[in-house]
């Protein structure tokens, strides 16, 4: 048995509505992108230079100076004892002005923290984070107390 012409007529349209959605939706996806990269750019021009409004996706290596991220812990260590890293990254996110709440730029902070330390340990410093507590190294300077 064959088919009505009104279903046949029916189906046509189905498909012919579906392929100019499908379209649309590409055409939509590709505006998003295009949107999300003006906004990036305005993001970049509209930058005063403050630190705290610097993405999380900022390179660690220009916003943090060779040494510097050492320094910055030695010198916090030798004032309060001994430290994990979580409290280490706070306090350089402190000094150089960098938002405290946001967790991606904290993690990276806290991955260059370890690996600082850890090889200035290496090297014969004066620095132990052997002590681990809730699964971070404590660092303290060798000579002083235990954490």
């Amino acid at each position: 048995m064959t088919e009505p012409i009104a279903v046949l007529a029916l189906r046509r349209k189905r498909d012919q509505i579906s392929g100019v959605i499908a379209e649309y939706e590409r055409k939509i996806k590709d505006a998003q992108a295009d949107l999300a990269h003006v906004v990036a750019s305005l993001r970049l021009f509209e930058l005063t230079g403050d630190p705290s409004e610097f993405p999380s996706y900022i390179d660690l290596n220009r916003l943090l100076r060779r040494g510097e991220t050492t320094r910055i812990c030695i010198a916090a260590l030798e004032a309060e004892g001994p430290l994990d890293t979580r409290e280490l990254t706070q306090r350089v996110m402190r000094a150089k002005g960098l938002n405290e709440t946001d967790k991606v730029l904290a993690q990276s902070i806290a991955l260059r923290i370890v690996q600082t330390l850890r090889m200035k340990a290496r090297r014969g410093g004066k620095l132990d984070g052997s002590v681990r507590r809730k699964g971070v190294c404590v660092w303290q300077i060798r000579g002083s107390g235990a954490a």
